[in-house]
């Protein structure tokens, strides 16, 4: 947890250059594992800031806390970049946004709740104002299984 907030302070000055700031509501998981009773209703709440985009690239940074696959609190704080490829017209048309993030997680049920480093691919299919996340997690160890996750992501300001 300190290595989280340690984090968030050095980030933090960065964030005044944000360009957009959305709120992500947590909500979905789908084990492929049907065997097991894991938790798939993983409600929880964050935030990405994007920053300026560079051509078809858009750096931003992320947070949020949800219940996990194992009904536990899990917490992560990471950045990544995504690449935007536009499916209408003008800037508030639907797009698809590809890309990839990496961040320090902690889960009761993973490394004694220490934070550990991840990373991750996703996809992201909306416009200006909504969009929904989704990633591949892979099998981590025997207690796990892989899955698909949902988010939906509104965006909130623009600075």
């Amino acid at each position: 947890m300190r290595i989280t907030l340690g984090l968030l302070i050095l980030l933090l000055p960065g964030l005044l250059f944000a360009d957009q700031l959305h709120g992500i509501i947590n909500g979905k998981a789908y084990h492929f594992d049907r065997t097991r009773n894991f938790n798939e209703a993983n409600w929880g709440v964050g935030f990405e800031y994007d920053f300026e985009q560079n051509g078809n690239w858009i750096p931003f940074l992320t947070g949020s806390t949800f219940k996990d696959s194992n009904d536990q609190t899990s917490n992560y704080l990471g950045g990544g970049a995504k690449h935007r490829f536009m499916l209408g017209s003008g800037d508030a048309g639907l797009h698809i946004d590809a890309g990839v993030v990496a961040f320090l997680m902690t889960r009761k049920d993973y490394n004694n709740e220490n934070p550990f480093f991840g990373a991750l691919p996703f996809i992201s299919v909306g416009n200006e104002y909504v969009a929904v996340n989704a990633t591949y997690i892979p099998k981590i160890s025997p207690k796990h299984a892989s899955l698909l996750y949902f988010q939906l992501m509104i965006k909130v300001a623009e600075f």
